[in-house]
């Protein structure tokens, strides 16, 4: 048995930005990491698209508005005390008729509301911003919008809390409950004063077994890009459309990479399993049955329009029709050098099951001596040193 003060199960971003928080604030506590992989990264913040948000389209009283901003300017600074990678390559949200110049108006309210540099702009600012970028009057700039490589981050963040203590332990996937303080792996059991689980995918399943978020299952949703091969850099900037406001979803948008590589995505396309991230790996009859059984409901009764969303994403597996979604957002491109897919990643989305609607905000439960990290879907990764703060201050007493 290994004991300690704290055990984090997930070595994603949370679970790494939260031990980093608890060092600071507690240098003498002992940490237990276990992470059910052999090495960090492999699943959604390895995967992550690599966007900094700037924090302008979250509702002011969300936790999302809360910490992206914060989180934004914590993570450059990290970047930059690393020596890891980033590109300051902004945003900017276009609109393709007038009924969306009204969102693009209420997109720029909330991020003056949220403390962001956001601000709306004419066609001819666009131009000088981003030439090939097309819009119906206005669009909105987002100055602050940055891209880094998300595995790199994640791989120096489990280097920096190992070399300030804490104990990783790669290969240990969570199998039961034993009591609250205690938990058994695969390979061992381990003991902590107060367990933290953020095991993203998983982490519903988990916190059941502490019955903890009954209520909730998670949902997945499979996002992938398809990546722009010709040698030419006809977009520097991020382009995004206006969002449909009622989903969590952004839309397929460009994303301008931190070596400058040019892609459109993500889909949004409903998964059939956890991990169900290419053909048949990592298949589980049971995940998809009690997954099947919750998209039924959601396709029988179109919430939050679900019917819809599944005809529209899965139709985007065609690389032909997802090219032509991005191709009217531009002045001009090749549609047909967007020809290759991206490392699948998958969206470990909160769904209540009694309503059978999508949970748009993080979701952070406590019982006894365990927390639970419930829902911490996009902006995550921009949020997750503000994020870890906050979770620590409000939750954490060692």
């Amino acid at each position: 048995m290994q004991k300690s003060d704290f055990l984090i199960i997930g070595a994603g971003i949370i679970g790494l930005s939260i031990a980093k928080t608890i060092q600071e604030k507690y240098p003498n506590a002992t940490i237990n990491i276990i992470e059910k992989e052999l090495e960090v990264g492999l699943h959604a913040s390895g995967r992550n698209s690599g966007v900094l948000h700037a924090g302008f389209y979250y509702t002011s009283n969300s936790l999302k508005a809360k910490f992206t901003k914060e989180g934004n300017a914590m993570m450059k600074a990290f970047c930059d005390k690393y020596g890891l990678s980033i590109n300051h390559n902004q945003k900017v949200v276009i609109a393709q008729n007038k009924d969306e110049l009204e969102t693009l108006y209420e997109l720029e309210a909330r991020g003056k509301a949220n403390g962001v540099d956001v601000s709306i702009i004419d066609e001819a600012t666009l131009a000088k911003i981003e030439p090939n970028a097309k819009t119906y009057q206005k669009a909105l700039f987002s100055p602050t919008t940055a891209t880094i490589n998300p595995k790199e981050v994640v791989t120096k963040l489990a280097q920096v809390v190992v070399e300030n203590g804490a104990s990783l332990h790669l290969g240990y996937r969570y199998t039961s409950k034993i009591d609250n303080n205690t938990i058994e792996t695969n390979l061992d059991i381990f003991q902590a004063k107060t367990i933290i689980n953020t095991a993203g995918l998983y982490a519903d399943k988990i916190a059941h077994d502490f019955e903890v978020g009954l209520e909730y299952t998670i949902l997945p949703f499979k996002g992938i890009y398809l990546k722009y091969s010709k040698d030419d850099k006809p977009i520097k900037t991020n382009i995004y459309p206006v969002p449909n406001l009622k989903n969590p979803f952004l839309g397929v948008h460009y994303t301008v990479t931190v070596d400058n590589t040019i892609k459109i995505g993500p889909t949004a396309i409903p998964a059939f399993w956890r991990e169900n991230y290419k053909g048949f790996e990592h298949f589980d009859i049971k995940e998809m049955a009690s997954i099947l059984k919750y998209e039924a409901k959601l396709f029988i009764q179109n919430s939050f329009g679900f019917r819809n969303l599944a005809f529209e994403e899965f139709a985007k597996y065609s690389k032909t029709h997802l090219a032509n979604l991005a191709k009217d957002m531009v002045h001009s491109i090749d549609s047909t050098a967007f020809d290759s897919w991206s490392t699948p990643g998958i969206r470990a989305q909160l769904l209540h099951k009694n309503s059978l609607e999508l949970v748009q905000d993080f979701v952070v439960e406590q019982k006894d001596s365990s927390i639970h990290i419930l829902n911490a879907v996009s902006p995550a990764f921009t949020c997750s040193f503000a994020f870890a703060a906050w979770v620590v201050d409000r939750y954490i007493s060692k």
